[in-house]
């Protein structure tokens, strides 16, 4: 029955849509609570839905942002990485942001570098600890998550500061795409005099919060070379990244195995709640370079 249930879910995955839903509506209900839909930019009707193990009291806080291709996506579709970051002792918070062509970038990065400062200010009213936050993302996702951690505007003109981030999760993410030259994401992200401000790796400062990057060698929709390529910008500028590659793991299935009805086909919720739990425990950052690189790792 249960290898029925996973030949299921990962057909269904083909068709994104159809493929959340059904997650979601085998996602557990028990061990969290949920506060859902609050307002942290009403001037643009942005909302975020708070993920509260229960019991929690100054745990880690993780905001997490879905992909999509920047153009589609709910947060109402990823209850199931809500509810497996809760099951770990994390605090989750899943932020909407503005898509495309609604608007152009940065205009979402804008909106996620607001989620962060909302949930910073308020977030230990919900069992979080403030100066326990992550950014976390999955593919156009990820890149905003990327973006927060790597270039500090963003943050500082929400009125926080990447300094506070503990640390940034990335899963297949798009860091270092250029050329461009599909005609929407031109212009997504144009004019092309611009494009190389879309680029997470060319804010690769060694000032950043510790990256983990993971990715799928089989994933075709965002090649695996953004996450090598990121890695090795991150490392020679003396900041701290860690990698992990899975030889068999496609762009999707990679956040589907956050849900619980798949969690047993890979390690990857395993290896994010290791890396959180660890780096939640480092000491205060400051701006200075953090002289720390760690190899790919190959599991």
């Amino acid at each position: 029955m249960h290898r029925l249930l996973v030949a299921c879910c990962s057909a269904m995955l083909l068709a994104a849509c159809a493929g959340t839903t059904v997650l979601n509506t085998l996602t557990p209900d028990r061990g969290y609570t949920v506060a859902t839909n609050q307002p942290f930019d009403p001037e643009n009707g942005l909302r975020l839905d708070i993920y509260t193990p229960d019991g929690a009291e100054g745990a880690p806080v993780v905001v997490f942002f879905y992909g999509g291709r920047w153009s589609e996506g709910s947060k109402d579709d990823y209850k199931f990485v809500g509810q497996a970051l809760a099951s770990r002792g994390f605090v989750a918070v899943l932020a909407d942001y503005r898509l495309y062509p609604s608007v152009r970038f940065p205009a979402f990065v804008e909106d996620g570098a607001k989620a962060v400062a909302w949930a910073r200010q308020r977030i230990d009213g919900f069992g979080g600890d403030p100066r326990k936050m992550f950014v976390m993302g999955h593919s156009a996702g990820a890149h905003i998550a990327a973006m927060l951690a790597l270039n500090p505007t963003y943050l500082e003109a929400a009125g926080t500061s990447r300094d506070q981030l503990k640390g940034m999760v990335g899963l297949a993410g798009p860091y270092d795409f250029l050329p461009i030259t599909a005609p929407d994401l031109r212009d997504l992200f144009g004019p092309p005099e611009t494009f190389q401000k879309s680029q997470p790796i060319f804010f690769a400062d060694g000032r950043n919060p510790p990256l983990l990057l993971v990715h799928g060698e089989d994933d075709e929709a965002v090649w695996v070379k953004n996450t090598r390529n990121l890695a090795k910008a991150v490392a020679q500028a003396g900041g701290a990244v860690e990698t992990v590659i899975y030889p068999e793991m496609s762009h999707r299935f990679i956040v589907a195995t956050l849900a619980a009805p798949l969690r047993g086909q890979s390690d990857v919720l395993d290896t994010i709640a290791e890396f959180i739990k660890r780096r939640a425990q480092d000491a205060p950052r400051s701006n200075e370079p953090e002289i720390q690189t760690t190899p790919i790792l190959l599991p």
